[in-house]
C-alpha cells in the first residue's frame, strides 16, 4: 500500500497547496473509491497522516516566524479530547451514514474555499485576553470535533477561526494551526487504531506524498490564476460529495 498512499498523499497535498486547503478533503475519497476503504478507516488513515505532515509545515513557517506557540497551545488544549470523541463516534456510525456526513462537510468547505476572499471582520481585534483565551479554546473544541470525525486537518475551520474571530494574519493562523494539530492529530488516531482501522504502510505512503505534493502545488500556486484553481478544485470536490450523497 506504500505506493498507493504515496500517489493518494502527492494529490492531496498538490491540491492542497495549490489552493490553500487541507489535503484530506480528498485523500478520503480517493482512498474509499481507489482502494476500497471503509469511510472510518479512511479518516483515521488520512488523520495520521496529517500529524505527520503537519510536523514538516509547522517546522516551515515557524522558522520564518509564522506560529504563534502561545495560540497554538491553548488550541491544542482544548482540542485533544473533543479530537477523541470525534474518532469514536466516526467508529460506531454505519458506514452509508458517516459518508453522507463527510459529503456535507466536504461541500460546506468546497463554499468556503469559493467564497475565502469574503472575509468577516474580526470579532478579537485587539481585544482583551481573557475574550482572546475563550475564542482560541471555542475555536480549538469545534475544531478538535471535527478532525477526528472526518480525519481532516484545522485548515477548513481552524484557519478561519483565527482570521476572523482573532484577526490573526493568514500565514500565522496557518503556522498557528499546523503546530496545534500535530499532538491533535495524534491523540485522534488512538481510537481508530484500537479498532485496527489504521495501516502503516498507507500512513507511511501519505505522509510521503503529502509531504512531496504540498510545496509542488503551493510552489505551481505562484504562477496560476487562484481563482480559477480554487473554482476548479472546489467544483470537483462538490462533484465527489454528490457523488457520496446518492450511494
Amino acid at each position: 500500500m506504500i505506493l498507493e498512499g504515496v500517489l493518494i498523499g502527492f494529490c492531496g497535498g498538490f491540491f492542497g497547496g495549490l489552493v490553500g486547503l487541507g489535503g484530506g478533503v480528498l485523500m478520503i475519497p480517493l482512498m474509499v473509491y481507489v482502494l476500497r476503504l471503509p469511510q472510518s478507516a479512511a479518516h483515521g488513515n488520512s488523520l495520521a497522516a496529517i500529524a505527520f505532515t503537519a510536523i514538516s509545515g509547522a517546522v516551515t513557517y515557524y522558522i520564518h516566524g509564522s506560529v504563534d506557540p502561545f495560540a497554538s497551545f491553548f488550541l491544542a488544549l482544548s482540542a485533544v479530547l473533543p479530537v477523541r470523541y470525534g474518532a469514536k463516534l466516526a467508529t460506531v456510525l454505519r458506514s452509508d451514514r458517516l459518508k453522507k456526513y463527510f459529503a456535507i462537510f466536504v461541500l460546506f468547505a468546497s463554499f468556503a474555499l469559493i467564497l475565502k476572499d469574503y472575509r468577516i471582520p474580526p470579532t478579537c481585534r485587539d481585544g482583551s485576553f481573557h475574550l482572546e483565551i475563550f475564542l482560541l479554546l471555542l475555536t480549538g473544541s469545534f475544531t478538535g470535533f471535527i478532525t477526528g470525525l472526518f480525519g481532516v486537518g484545522g485548515g477548513t475551520i481552524m484557519v478561519p477561526g483565527l482570521v476572523m474571530l482573532l484577526g490573526m494574519p493568514q500565514q500565522v493562523a496557518q503556522g498557528t494551526s499546523l503546530l496545534a494539530m500535530v499532538p491533535v492529530c495524534l491523540s485522534g488516531t488512538l481510537p481508530y487504531l484500537r479498532l485496527g482501522h489504521m495501516h502503516l504502510r498507507l500512513v507511511i505512503g501519505l505522509s510521503l506524498g503529502a509531504t512531496l505534493g504540498g510545496p509542488v502545488g503551493a510552489l505551481l500556486a505562484n504562477f496560476l490564476p487562484e481563482f480559477h484553481l480554487r473554482f476548479l478544485f472546489s467544483f470537483t470536490l462538490i462533484f465527489l460529495a454528490i457523488k457520496q450523497l446518492r450511494e
